[in-house]
């Protein structure tokens, strides 16, 4: 990483790592540590205002000695971030060369496909097919690029990468429709002891959810979803670590997931309740307070280059495929020859039948790439025309 996309550290209050000590208590995991912070003993906790010395901003390379001595790092994100990624990478790359035993779980990964997950680090799959065979666009929808450099390193070295997340399926069930409409086969596929007992994580999941209450049944069913993907995860882990009792874990998801150790890193430690974790977030968007996490890293934003486009906005009708609705700015497919209500039928001769399917085809192409497009066009008594047309993306 140059020196522009350097990420600093900032460091909160203490920090967290075998040696730390406060008193003559040894703390080993976040959750020990907002015991210790909350605690009447430790005068910090009498003052509502906190001072951070921004002197004492670490580079990101500073970190990886005070965390080499946790088993579990967790490292959040905004997702669509690229630096934040890009950091994550930064601090895998120097676990790895303290522990080669490290694995790496990842939330956008779901758990039934974590066969190709194995194949892909093995070598036995491309990433074409890695993105095709884990129904990434149609499962998780951002852009694959953002991931890519950490995939690429984890196979170079081979690093097992742990599916953690639960299926779509299970958690949208469960945001519409509530935990008790899991159907039996359904209740096999996520975590039976769910733990509700948290309740300044639900206090802070019911003002998201006052923001978006038209993706779900109700705050209740709401709550129940996201705990399913907490618990799932977490057990995901738990049962790697168990099975791999001498690896090293790295896990990747959203900031939400891990601050204040709520949502994945306690329900982790539930099953765990010996091992040694780190919580390190990316750019926390919220109050930054010493309880939030371990640390916080403060970097610029990176963009990922510009893709290559077609210039077609296509709307997706159920059974019949994509047809073309309109076309962007100088869009290079109108140029081509594309037309208003011509029907997309494949790209480089993979077949399209749904949104997902054209980004499988397009996410690694750059401006000035061609693009082989069939298409089907009605002709003027009805019959049906297949034309091909070449066009060099933008």
């Amino acid at each position: 990483m140059n020196n522009k996309t350097l990420a600093f550290v900032l460091y909160l209050i203490f920090f967290l790592s075998s040696i730390s000590v406060y008193g003559e208590e040894q703390i080993h995991t976040h959750r020990e540590y907002k015991q210790h912070f909350n605690s009447k003993e430790n005068p910090q906790s009498l003052y509502a205002t906190q001072a951070i010395d921004l002197k004492a901003l670490l580079p990101i390379n500073k970190l990886i000695p005070k965390l080499v001595g946790d088993q579990v790092v967790f490292i959040g994100e905004q997702h669509p971030r690229f630096d934040h990624h890009l950091n994550q990478l930064s601090i895998i790359r120097g676990l790895y060369l303290k522990h080669t035993n490290l694995a790496i779980g990842m939330e956008y990964f779901q758990q039934p496909f974590q066969k190709y997950l194995d194949q892909y680090i093995a070598g036995k799959l491309t990433t074409h097919d890695l993105i095709k065979k884990t129904e990434y666009y149609d499962r998780w929808r951002y852009d694959f690029r953002l991931y890519e450099p950490i995939l690429k390193y984890a196979r170079a070295h081979h690093i097992p990468i742990v599916a953690l997340n639960a299926p779509t399926e299970i958690v949208q069930k469960v945001g519409r429709d509530g935990l008790g409409k899991l159907t039996t086969q359904e209740k096999t596929q996520i975590p039976t002891d769910i733990d509700f007992s948290d309740e300044e994580y639900a206090h802070r999941l019911k003002r998201i959810f006052k923001d978006h209450p038209q993706f779900f049944g109700s705050f209740e069913t709401f709550y129940e979803a996201q705990l399913v993907w907490d618990e799932t995860m977490a057990d995901g882990a738990a049962i790697f670590l168990k099975d791999h009792p001498d690896t090293y874990m790295v896990v990747l998801a959203g900031n939400g997931h891990f601050a204040y150790g709520s949502g994945i890193p306690n329900r982790l430690y539930r099953r765990l309740p010996n091992i040694k974790t780190s919580i390190v977030l990316n750019d926390w968007e919220r109050t930054i307070e010493p309880t939030v996490a371990n640390y916080t890293l403060i970097s610029q934003e990176k963009e990922l280059p510009n893709a290559g486009f077609l210039g077609l906005m296509l709307e997706e009708i159920v059974d019949h495929g994509l047809k073309v609705e309109d076309f962007s700015k100088e869009s290079p497919a109108k140029a081509a020859g594309i037309k208003i209500k011509d029907k997309i039928l494949a790209l480089n001769d993979q077949s399209i039948s749904k949104m997902s399917n054209i980004k499988e085809v397009m996410w690694d192409k750059k401006p000035g790439n061609e693009i082989i497009v069939k298409v089907s066009r009605s002709g003027l008594i009805g019959e049906e025309q297949e034309l091909v047309f070449k066009v060099i993306l933008k």
